[in-house]
Order: C-alpha cells, then sequence, then structure tokens
C-alpha cells in the first residue's frame, strides 16, 4: 500500500475547489481547517478520509474516500445545496494533476444534508473516491 499521494491528493482537491468559479462565486471560502475567527456565511472544509490498499502486480495504489463539507448559517438547505452541486461538478470525474502519483478516477460516492446539532447551521457532508497510484 502506499499513503503516499495523499498530500498530493488533498492540494489537487483543494486547488480545484478553490480556483473554481462556481464554486467560489456560491461560497465565502475554502478551507482545510476550520477558519479563524468569524467565519463566511457559507463555506467549503476538507475533512476525514479513509484510505485503503489497492496495490497489485503493476504497483502501489490506494482508494481514498474523503469528505467536502459544506456549511452554511442560511435558514434553509437551498444555498448549501447549491453549493453542493457545483462542488460536485468540479470534482466528479476531475482530471486533477497531482504532485506525486496518479489521479485514475474521482467520483462522488454519496452526501448527507443535516441541520446542526443546537444551531440553525445547515451541514452538508459528501463522500468522494479517489483511485489513485504511487508509481
Amino acid at each position: 500500500m502506499s499513503y503516499g499521494v495523499t498530500t498530493a491528493l488533498q492540494q489537487a482537491v483543494f486547488q480545484r475547489l478553490s480556483g473554481d468559479a462556481g464554486v467560489t462565486a456560491l461560497v465565502g471560502g475554502v478551507f482545510d481547517a476550520l477558519p479563524v475567527g468569524e467565519p463566511p456565511s457559507i463555506y467549503v472544509s476538507l475533512g476525514p478520509e479513509t484510505v485503503k490498499d489497492r496495490s497489485d502486480k503493476t504497483g502501489s495504489g490506494a482508494e481514498h474516500d474523503f469528505v467536502v463539507s459544506v456549511i452554511s448559517a442560511a435558514a434553509g438547505f437551498l444555498s448549501a445545496k447549491q453549493a453542493a452541486v457545483a462542488i460536485s461538478d468540479a470534482l466528479s470525474g476531475a482530471d486533477l494533476v497531482l504532485s506525486r502519483g496518479q489521479l485514475i478516477g474521482l467520483w462522488f460516492v454519496k452526501a448527507v444534508a443535516k441541520r446542526e446539532t443546537g444551531t440553525d447551521a445547515r451541514r452538508i457532508d459528501m463522500r468522494f473516491r479517489a483511485r489513485v497510484e504511487d508509481n
């Protein structure tokens, strides 16, 4: 197994989302950590990741399941869902160039939309799956 591509994949996803006009038109920022100070009313956060070995005779590889979240202070889900659609459009099937390894494929897996407990905030957690090689 190779976990070596994980930072390259995260950087490529971050760059794709923070550089996508459809995403940036709808959110106040894309963050790898919680925003410092008062967060924008709607933003994107890169979240947890689970990695499984997918190596074979031809080389090292892995399957990365990672979460991209939309967090919104809006009263309803509409603006969060619009941002989630833009994120899905930006990432699903994207041909990301990695600084290490190679992206074989990137797919949308599922999404969960919910109210944040104890607040009026809305949250959509989207799970994506990336298959990478580290040759």
